[in-house]
């Protein structure tokens, strides 16, 4: 996890051959709905809130994006690492 100040990002690659659609953006929205604070996800130069499944549809990425997760408070942490986990496990499809 990189520190920058005081926001916390991780970088994961989109694995699944789906690539990021409907179903595997309402699982990341769910977890970080649950985030004391916003949660980030970047690609490329575009940034949306995690908590939003039609943000994070607009982002397109498909197998082998990598994004880019940031949080604004370590509260989260927890929650930044399960939705990583999750991406990396190919949300679980």
């Amino acid at each position: 996890m990189v520190e920058s100040g005081k926001e916390y990002s991780r970088e994961v690659v989109i694995v699944n051959e789906l690539g990021l659609h409907a179903r595997s953006a309402a699982k990341i929205a769910k977890l970080a709905q649950n985030a004391k604070s916003t949660i980030w996800m970047m690609e490329k130069s575009e940034k949306v809130d995690a908590s939003s499944i039609i943000d994070i549809l607009t982002l397109a990425c498909p197998k082998g994006s990598k994004i880019t997760l940031t949080i604004d408070s370590q509260s989260d942490v927890d929650i930044l690492n399960d939705i990583v986990s999750l991406i990396e496990r190919g949300f679980e499809e």
